[in-house]
């Protein structure tokens, strides 16, 4: 006599295949196609580690437009973010104690040209009574020194006027290059000293100005290159670095970004840069296997048994020429699926 078990088990069985037969068919049999392009396994590697950092758009250089003389700026021909060129007149310092030095040295210009003027006539006159006798020799070289001397006394005089000239004409205040002006504060009507700075002049091609901490700035390298943001300069994405500055100021390194094209009118904008200060590992992966639909990032993966799915990723920033960081969604190890070429 069976039991109630195998009595349940049989009625269970003969339903099954009565189900089988009332449909007609066979059992459905799933078959998985296999998977086609080439396959990349998820490996590690070493990339730049990225940091954001702030940058200056600044010129390479600056010029300073300086007085030559103390007086009073009487004329300042320039402002802010107006362009000049070098060697132009952009102000101008007055002394009214130089012209009058000037008058007077010219005086003396004329009282010894007047004095020049007597010798010579005492020297002619004295060489015609030397020629028939009248005069010794001693007489006639005495005259001839007089007239030397007087004439040297002329171009001193004129020398010194000279001197005395130029020096009202270095009240002009001329720009020291060709550029724009960042600053133009002294307002005319000042009275300025020798050496003091009238105006601001950019010099050189305009670079993004970086500062880093000392412990990150020491991996900075001539020829690196650094993602600028797009919003801050439109039209411009990547610079280089041109210059990392030996000394270090206040705990900061200082480096030049180089970016070409750099046309802002902004000096002393701030803009936002990805800086790389070393490197760290990370898991990398082709760019072209990444797939994105609705704002997600796929990858399609192939399991130990030639399986594919997708799994969804999350990428960083770019390791390199067309490969992106994955943050999460695969291991080292995982197979992923390159698509096929387009013919």
């Amino acid at each position: 006599m069976k039991t109630p078990t195998a009595l349940f088990a049989a009625l269970a069985a003969v339903l099954l295949v009565g189900g089988l037969s009332a449909c007609g068919g066979e059992p459905e049999v799933v078959v998985t196609a296999p998977a086609r392009g080439e396959r990349l396994t998820v490996t590690e590697a070493m990339i730049d580690a990225v940091k954001p950092a702030s940058a200056v758009v600044a010129s390479r250089d600056l010029g300073e437009a300086r007085a030559r003389i103390p007086g009073t700026l009487s004329e300042l021909n320039v402002r802010e973010g107006d362009t000049v060129r070098q060697g132009q007149i952009i102000g101008l310092v007055t002394d009214n104690r130089v012209g009058l030095e000037t008058a007077a040295y010219g005086a003396q210009v004329a009282a010894a040209e007047a004095e020049a003027a007597r010798a010579r006539a005492d020297l002619s006159r004295i060489q015609t009574l030397f020629d028939k006798g009248i005069y010794a020799q001693a007489r006639l070289d005495q005259s001839v020194a007089a007239s030397r001397a007087a004439d040297a006394q002329v171009r001193a005089a004129r020398a010194v006027r000279s001197a005395s000239a130029e020096t009202g004409a270095q009240g002009r205040i001329l720009a020291p290059t060709s550029g724009r002006v960042l600053a133009a504060d002294v307002p005319a009507g000042s009275v300025v000293n020798a050496g003091q700075s009238v105006a601001t002049i950019t010099a050189g091609p305009l670079v993004l100005r970086l500062e880093l901490p000392e412990a990150q700035g020491r991996n900075l390298r001539v020829g690196q290159g650094v993602i600028i943001s797009s919003e801050d300069l439109p039209g411009v994405s990547a610079g280089t670095i041109a210059q990392v500055y030996p000394a270090t100021t206040a705990g900061q390194t200082i480096a030049d970004i180089s970016v070409p094209g750099l046309n802002s009118d902004r000096v002393g904008q701030r803009v936002t840069v990805q800086v790389p200060v070393g490197q760290r590992r990370a898991l990398v992966i082709p760019r072209r296997v990444v797939a994105s639909r609705y704002g997600i990032d796929f990858v399609r993966t192939v399991d130990r048994a030639g399986h594919v799915s997708e799994a969804p990723v999350q990428l960083g920033g770019p390791a390199g020429a067309d490969r992106v960081e994955v943050l999460s969604g695969l291991a080292a190890g995982d197979v992923v699926l390159a698509p096929e070429p387009t013919r």
